[in-house]
């Protein structure tokens, strides 16, 4: 390992990507959860594994991570990109639809389930410092494992994906009393002064946030604006990352949660023209990084202490889930949702989360956990995040048998560039805004694909769906739905674009309707080839139109003036 001591942590990572590159493809042909599979392999190449062995067996240290200190620290970053992504997907708009959800649901699981598990604690014969300890920071779920599960069925926007959101946001707002909260334990703060600093603190983490979203929306747009996401993707991408970590960094100078912060800059961009360009750019790293997260947690699992206290390990995990999985479904009952969607998102969500650790964490270092009472609550956060896909898939089939009507108790998120049923416009010159126009006098939702920032930021200050971006990208295209759109309409006049856009558009959607500018009849004829299911060129039309004029006007009847234009047109193209 010495001859990497220049570049730290290089075997770490060579063993990670030989993992996420030719494990997991492997693994995904076998329908095997991504979530488990990085989490099985974190505790296999873990310290505690094949790194107890490693000392005998020298080869093995090259299948190893011994020290896991770079791995965590990567991770983070995993969570973060994670949070922004979230952000991304999620504008004002429907953040506020979810605000009861949020503020009521997510807040009455984290004290209700906080309450009961500290009670349990109590029982145990903890100090009272300690079981509020063990209960608000047991009563945290994972957003990282709970929201790639839902990504991988592609539920992130069903009832049981809105109301999983819409609770773990509620916890990752909570780490920041909970963090205050531990601060003021290990300094002895008593009575009324503790009440008073606890309100001081929670004011001021509202007004950074508040003043962050204000300089985000001055700052980040202007910057946004003065990079091309088409001719500068190397620079679009640096300020995507840039945004990202910068306005985590501010947000943990302010000592709230860095999570907080990536998942603030998502909200500031959401409403933007850039939305979906910066999805694309942070995508790659948000993916990798969260396997990344998913192998240091496994990592975590100490195997001979696990089978040490196995009889009481189990007995806590079950416990936990119990406790939060009964608390849960009686409050999302209470909501509204139906028994199926209640069940399947308690279950889904009675975990101990990412932020259990860092609390935990602070608490054996601060002395208010004893040291062996928080290891051990360490290794039931790990296993219950090991049981989650199995709860996950028990859950999902538990809906399926409660639920055949499948109803939706929240309202459905808004949102045009996602609907069944949008048109999709690339290139939103004169012809574009044109088409667009006669959609919204038809009633038919769209979106335009604009290249050109300096256009598609006009447009979208004027309130149109118009954002920035390469329609030739396929991933663009998914992102918009066009696999559930009625139709994509190429109205851009650069002739070798609009050919690039119709072959690319057509390999990766060969059923969706795809009709087209040309320029001219060789232009017309060129996109037929490449794809395209109607082609209307620019000067055969205008010529034709031009027909349409003289012959009525020379005395040809409407009839025979019409099959004359027809069979025109049909030999021009």
């Amino acid at each position: 390992m010495d001859a990497h001591a220049g570049l730290p942590h290089l075997q770490p990572i060579l063993l990670f990507l030989a993992i996420a590159g030719l494990v997991m493809p492997l693994l995904a042909r076998a329908r095997v959860s991504q979530v488990v599979a990085f989490l099985a392999a974190g505790a296999l190449v873990g310290p505690h594994a094949l790194g107890r062995l490693a000392a005998e067996h020298r080869w093995l240290g090259w299948f190893t991570i011994a020290d896991g200190e770079g791995v965590r620290v990567l991770a983070e970053l995993g969570v973060m990109f994670m949070l922004f992504v979230i952000g991304l997907e999620l504008p004002a708009r429907q953040l506020w639809s979810l605000r009861r959800w949020v503020l009521g649901i997510g807040s009455a699981q984290w004290l209700g389930c906080g309450a009961l598990i500290g009670g349990v604690a109590l029982a145990f014969g903890h100090a009272q410092e300690a079981a509020v300890v063990l209960g608000l920071g047991l009563a945290m779920s994972s957003t990282a494992v709970v929201m790639q599960l839902l990504a991988e069925r592609g539920e992130t926007r069903s009832t049981v994906g809105r109301m999983s959101f819409a609770v773990l946001l509620l916890q990752d707002i909570a780490v920041v009393p909970m963090l205050i909260l531990l601060g003021l334990m290990a300094g002895d703060g008593t009575g009324g002064h503790f009440l008073t600093l606890m309100l001081t603190a929670l004011l001021k983490a509202a007004a950074a946030v508040a003043l962050i979203l204000l300089l985000g929306r001055l700052v980040l747009t202007p910057l946004f604006r003065r990079v091309s996401v088409t001719t500068q993707a190397d620079s679009f991408m640096a300020l995507t990352l840039l945004a990202t970590l910068g306005v985590a960094a501010l947000t943990g100078a302010a000592g709230l949660s860095m999570s907080l912060g990536a998942f603030l800059a998502g909200l500031m961009l959401a409403e933007t023209e850039y939305r979906h360009a910066a999805l694309l750019a942070i995508e790659p790293f948000k993916g990798l990084l969260m396997g990344l997260f998913f192998v240091s947690v496994g990592m975590s699992l100490n195997l001979p202490q696990a089978a040490g206290d196995a009889g009481w390990l189990v007995a806590s995990v079950f416990g936990l889930y119990a406790i939060k999985s009964v608390t849960m479904y009686l409050l999302f009952r209470r909501a509204g949702l139906t028994r199926g969607e209640a069940g399947e998102t308690a279950l889904l969500l009675g975990q101990a989360g990412e932020f259990s650790f860092i609390v935990l964490g602070m608490a054996i270092a601060s002395g208010v956990l004893v040291s062996a009472v928080g290891n051990f609550m360490l290794l039931v956060v790990t296993l219950s995040m090991f049981l989650t896909p199995l709860a996950a898939r028990l859950g999902h089939a538990l809906h399926r048998r409660l639920d055949a009507r499948g109803d939706d108790a929240i309202p459905p998120l808004p949102g045009p560039d996602t609907d069944d049923g949008v048109v999709i416009i690339a290139g939103f010159g004169r012809v574009g805004q044109m088409v667009a126009r006669l959609l919204d006098r038809a009633g038919v939702r769209w979106v335009a694909i604009e290249r050109h920032v300096a256009a598609a930021t006009r447009h979208h200050e004027q309130g149109l769906p118009v954002i920035v971006g390469d329609a030739g990208r396929p991933a663009l295209l998914h992102h918009l739905g066009a696999g559930r759109a009625r139709a994509i309409v190429v109205t851009m006049d650069d002739s070798a674009a609009a050919r690039h856009v119709v072959l690319s558009l057509r390999s990766e959607f060969p059923s969706l309707p795809l009709i087209a500018r040309a320029r001219d009849a060789e232009h017309g004829r060129q996109l037929v080839e490449a794809g395209a299911s109607e082609v209307i060129p620019e000067a055969l039309e205008a010529a034709l139109q031009m027909g349409v004029h003289v012959l009525a006007r020379v005395g040809v009847d409407a009839e025979t003036g019409e099959r004359l234009i027809e069979a025109e047109r049909a030999a021009g193209i």
